[in-house]
């Protein structure tokens, strides 16, 4: 893990590009926009059909300053800045402990954010409180630890990285059916 003097070195020699605030040893992730609600279809996903997830999401909200999150509810969100990772930088996406204590998972699963992003980063908010919980344009939500990746070759970019609009899953479109591989 890199220290807050790291990050700065990493910032400062163009390896993380980075214009938020840093806490502590990690970068600060705010709520951004868009975010998307996800609506409850009434109906069976199936997970091999991009146009069945599709059904999950509800019109995403741009022009926001307050998001009531009902309990049970879950919603993506672009994180407010942009951060690109260099070839060698991995980052770890964690939720502050003080909105766990309230109920508000940030970042569900996936923690991982892969060398070579670029890009507003979504974050999966759910709301595990039993009251609705009200979100705000530019909070803090979460942090990013960065870390050094190990040798070798990096993996090429991913074909979804840096498309700040496009927060929902592209599960299918990118692995397809299981029975088709």
């Amino acid at each position: 893990m890199f220290s807050a003097a790291s990050i700065k070195d990493l910032i400062d020699s163009g390896a993380v590009a980075w214009d938020g605030e840093l806490r502590g040893d990690s970068l600060l992730l705010k709520l951004g926009s868009p975010i998307q609600p996800l609506v409850d279809p009434s109906a069976v996903v199936d997970l091999a059909d991009q146009s069945s997830i599709d059904t999950l999401y509800g019109p995403q909200i741009t022009d926001w300053n307050t998001y009531d999150l009902a309990p049970g509810q879950m919603a993506l969100a672009a994180a407010f800045e942009p951060v690109s990772l260099g070839p060698d930088v991995t980052g770890m996406i964690g939720g502050l402990s003080h909105l766990a204590r309230v109920g508000l998972a940030v970042h569900v699963t996936s923690p991982f954010v892969l060398p070579g992003w670029s890009g507003h980063l979504t974050l999966e908010l759910v709301n595990e409180c039993p009251t609705t919980l009200r979100l705000h344009h530019g909070m803090p939500l979460a942090r990013l630890v960065l870390q050094q990746r190990g040798g070798g070759h990096a993996a090429p970019t991913h074909p979804f990285y840096g498309r700040p609009t496009d927060l929902q899953s592209r599960y299918a479109d990118e692995l397809g059916d299981p029975n088709k591989r």
